[in-house]
């Protein structure tokens, strides 16, 4: 009798809400379940550069143009450099 409440006790224990924590997906999870569903109907090379081009990290790309963006802009200040830092970013 004494084995069958340990045995219980064990497997209570290890069906708590602790021993099934759920992670929640990471950032790079989710976009690839989101561009997994947008390519349902594509297949080989076309799928290949969509999932390519929906996984690449759009901050980075912006991050880069940004940095562009400034070496560009050097010494130019105020409005001036506000008007031009909107050109650029605007530019593809």
């Amino acid at each position: 009798m004494k084995h069958v409440l340990i045995a219980a006790s064990l497997a209570l224990a290890c069906t708590s809400p602790w021993a099934q924590d759920a992670k929640e997906p990471t950032r790079q999870q989710t976009r690839m379940a989101e561009c997994n569903k947008k390519a349902a109907d594509l297949k080989g090379e076309e799928r290949k550069a969509f999932m390519k081009d929906c996984l690449t990290d759009k901050r980075k790309a912006q991050q880069d143009k940004m940095k562009a963006c400034n070496a560009e802009a050097g010494a130019l200040k105020g409005d001036e450099r506000k008007a031009f830092m909107s050109q650029c970013l605007k530019k593809s």
